[in-house]
């Protein structure tokens, strides 16, 4: 077994320990409450240079924040009711513009990217907050669960799903969730927490193993630690809320199909953290594409493995 075999071998084997609260199953039950009921939203349809349909499709969080999102479809030769992913962007990052999408169109499925609120799109955050924070997003409430800014994002993204599947070209029994770091933890965190899920692909996702990355990592993370230099005496409170969110600690409630990709060279989502992750997942239909020499990017030919996996499913 050579060095880089000897690598992957370790990280397949690589098991975190558990940093779940006793009380993280009420928690969700609790926070799932807030997205009960109709969810308002609007839809405009847009002209653009696409020979297919392009709306702007946007809808009201649970406090009150408009998520902005384009919803595509495919071309009408190949349209029917229509399989869905609903993409989730990266830290910093925004839903993009349409055409950064048109592959999924011709492969034949619809689309839903959001915004993740606060960030670097049309969306803004209409969230409170009750203490300080430092430079970012992530230690918004970073001090409450309640509070917290994943909590918030996680909502958002859950109520994407059910936006979509409410659109009558859309096939709700075939919603896939797909994102990129920031937002392949958010492709994991929804299919741990929604039922309208049927697959998952998630690229060098962040939000796992968050107590390892907070200590190693060159992450959103970071901001957190900094936030905790700052404020030493509040490490275990940082350290507990971020728990509710970290996918180790929910990866037991994913049993749907997972596509999970990991860079060897990755120093923002390391690879003990997406392993860890990972190796938890009760999906019985899980892969991970591991790719020895690439750092916090898509793996050459990584939609054509999500296109496939897809596939397969439908």
């Amino acid at each position: 077994m050579n060095a880089i075999e000897k690598r992957i071998d370790s990280l397949y084997h690589y098991i975190a320990d558990s940093t779940a609260q006793p009380d993280l199953d009420q928690f969700w039950e609790q926070t799932l409450r807030l997205n009960d009921g109709g969810v308002p939203y609007r839809r405009e349809e847009l002209q653009t240079p696409m020979q297919t349909e392009v709306s702007k499709l946007i809808f009201e969080a649970h406090d009150g924040t408009p998520i902005h999102g384009w919803y595509l479809l495919p071309p009408q030769p190949i349209r029917k009711p229509c399989p869905c992913i609903v993409i989730y962007h990266g830290y910093h990052g925004s839903k993009g513009a349409p055409e950064d999408f048109a592959h999924w169109l011709l492969m034949g499925f619809a689309v839903y990217a959001i915004d993740v609120r606060g960030q670097g799109g049309e969306t803004g955050n209409l969230a409170p907050q009750s203490f300080g924070m430092t430079s970012g997003w992530l230690t918004q409430g970073i001090l409450d669960k309640h509070e917290c800014y994943y909590k918030h994002i996680t909502l958002d993204a859950l109520r994407a799903i059910r936006v979509a599947a409410e659109q009558p070209e859309i096939d709700e029994e075939r919603m896939f969730v797909m994102g990129t770091s920031q937002g392949g933890g958010l492709a994991l965190i929804t299919a741990a927490l929604s039922t309208q899920v049927r697959g998952a692909v998630a690229n060098v996702p962040n939000m796992c193993h968050m107590d390892f990355g907070i200590l190693n990592s060159t992450s959103s993370l970071q901001e957190a630690a900094k936030f905790v230099t700052i404020f030493p005496d509040k490490l275990e409170q940082v350290m507990q809320t971020l728990s509710y969110f970290d996918i180790i600690n929910l990866a037991d409630r994913i049993t749907v199909p997972v596509l999970c990709s990991v860079g060897l060279k990755d120093l923002i989502c390391m690879p003990e953290a997406i392993f860890a992750a990972y190796n938890r997942l009760h999906s019985k239909d899980k892969t991970m594409e591991v790719y020895p020499f690439m750092g916090h990017a898509l793996g050459n030919g990584q939609n054509r493995k999500a296109y496939e996996f897809m596939k397969r499913l439908l």
